[in-house]
């Protein structure tokens, strides 16, 4: 017999959201930086705070959606192969969870970061070129399918779904063209191509695309809950095809049976103007949390994963539901991108009104007191000119002085952006005299690299060169010098205005 399950999904996703958050705001995420797609460690790592697990032990469904919609939502970007929380990501920590649910939902279908058919890994060719067609069409048929063909709390059979979508015209066909279908294929590329006749239904293509789109995406946000059984051998509508004897299953996603849209899913494909949760599932009561005077927090009845991952960010865990607050915590949570409002939140939504013990309240004033006093303005480049007079002539500089700060006799910072802008300032600074007049570069007069008009000609303010240290980024090779401390006579022929 087979045993299918049933998962209600609203608000067990909404939870889902804000422990995946934290995770990425604890830097715990990391993503291929070519494909966007998580690690293995960034699955287990996300599977772990999933509200009753994956759909399935050995397949990866919610776990594997979970990074790639943060993406899609732009709540968190790639930094060297980590996932880091945007502004957008920081605001949606402490923002209604189901308004940030279905801003996601409307971005994966109009921003989705991978083609979710290649996740139908049984069926190859799909890296041949002018096989697939673009994803953003095929994706938002299915958002429309949805939206039009299931009625609110309503269950509604995936095959009838199926056949409503086809009625309705709604064809998230993943192929191209005709001839890129004989370029698909099950296990063999001549035997098992998916070109001949009765290898293409609209379930195996359409239905399986539709699939994964659904049980993936909409079911980890919570806009759908859905009842479904294992995968190998849930559909048979592939069996006649080459190839087929030795599959299990065409995809992970064979499983679902049928779907029924929630209140959160209502609110997010348009049904409905406000959000009106449904009712919560039966559980032990979690989050309750007491903050003691000596600055421990303790959860006498456990946290939930988003609960305990924000404690972990600002506080040390010293006993299984105990976390000690301290200045050097607070602050580390702080020098990482954290804002104290995210702990002051949550205490007072989590203490049941309780107020802070004043020892509490005292270091929460501190830290953030502390950080008020010294700003990070950012990483900046520290250039060395070859002596002081060098310094101040770039300082002085009409277009390059306004781009740098004189940190000391000999140096200069620049930010990174405006360092293009001071090459570019100098290059010109080199090029012409303030005279109005071509410096000449003949060996003639004596200088190195550019020319300097002695008398009158103000180009780099009558400036002989000087090397400057490598590490200039591009500032290295001749630079000007005072002509004067030089000790260069003028040259005949230095510049036209002296002939």
């Amino acid at each position: 017999m087979v045993v299918q399950s049933e998962r209600v999904r609203e608000h067990g996703a909404l939870a889902e959201l804000a422990a995946v958050l934290q995770l990425a705001a604890a830097g715990r995420l990391r993503c291929s930086e070519k494909t966007r797609r998580p690690s293995a460690a960034t699955v287990r790592a996300v599977g772990e705070v999933l509200d009753g697990g994956d759909f399935y032990e050995d397949e990866p469904v919610r776990a594997f959606a979970w990074p790639l919609l943060l993406q899609a939502g732009a709540l968190a970007g790639l930094s060297g192969g980590r996932l880091e929380l945007t502004a957008r990501g920081h605001r949606a920590l402490a923002a209604p969870a189901h308004e940030t649910a279905r801003d996601l939902w409307r971005r994966w279908l109009g921003h989705g970061v991978l083609d979710e058919f290649s996740r139908i890994e049984e069926i190859k060719g799909q890296r041949a070129a002018n096989v697939l067609s673009a994803a953003g069409p095929r994706r938002k048929a299915v958002g429309a399918a949805l939206a039009g063909c299931c009625p609110p709390g309503e269950w509604v059979t995936v095959d009838a779904l199926f056949e409503a979508m086809r009625a309705a015209g709604l064809d998230p066909c993943p192929v191209r063209s005709g001839q890129g279908l004989w370029k698909l294929y099950l296990e063999d590329a001549q035997y098992g191509s998916l070109g001949y006749d009765g290898h293409h239904d609209w379930p195996v293509l359409q239905g399986r695309y539709t699939l994964c789109v659904l049980f993936e995406y909409a079911a980890a946000l919570g806009l759908i809950d859905v009842r479904y059984t294992h995968p190998d051998g849930a559909r048979e509508d592939f069996r006649h095809m080459w190839g087929a004897d030795w599959l299990g299953r065409l995809s992970r996603y064979d499983g679902l049976h049928a779907l029924r849209l929630n209140p959160l899913g209502a609110y997010a494909t348009g049904h409905t103007g406000t959000y009106e949760p449904g009712p919560a599932p039966a559980a032990g009561e979690r989050g309750a949390v007491r903050v003691l005077a000596n600055c421990d927090v303790v959860a006498l009845d456990g946290l939930a994963p988003a609960g305990a991952l924000l404690l972990e960010a600002f506080a040390a865990r010293t006993a299984d539901r105990v976390w000690t607050l301290s200045l050097a915590s607070l602050l580390k949570a702080l020098h990482a991108g954290r804002d104290l409002a995210e702990l002051r939140g949550f205490l007072a939504d989590s203490s049941a009104g309780q107020e802070l013990p004043q020892p509490a309240a005292v270091l929460l004033d501190d830290a953030a007191l502390r950080t008020g006093k010294v700003r990070d303005l950012g990483a900046r480049h520290v250039l060395e000119c070859a002596d002081e007079a060098q310094a101040v002539t770039i300082t002085r500089d009409r277009r390059a002085g306004a781009l740098c700060s004189r940190i000391g006799p000999r140096h200069l910072t620049v930010s990174p952006g405006e360092l293009p802008a001071l090459r570019t300032a100098r290059s010109g600074s080199a090029a012409s005299c303030r005279c109005g007049r071509e410096r000449s570069s003949r060996p003639g007069c004596g200088l190195r690299g550019v020319g300097a008009c002695p008398q009158g000609g103000e180009g780099d303010g009558g400036m002989a060169a000087v090397a400057v240290g490598e590490e200039a980024e591009g500032f290295a090779g001749a630079q000007p010098l005072p002509q004067e401390m030089a000790g260069i006579p003028p040259a005949p022929g230095c510049c036209r205005r002296h002939g």
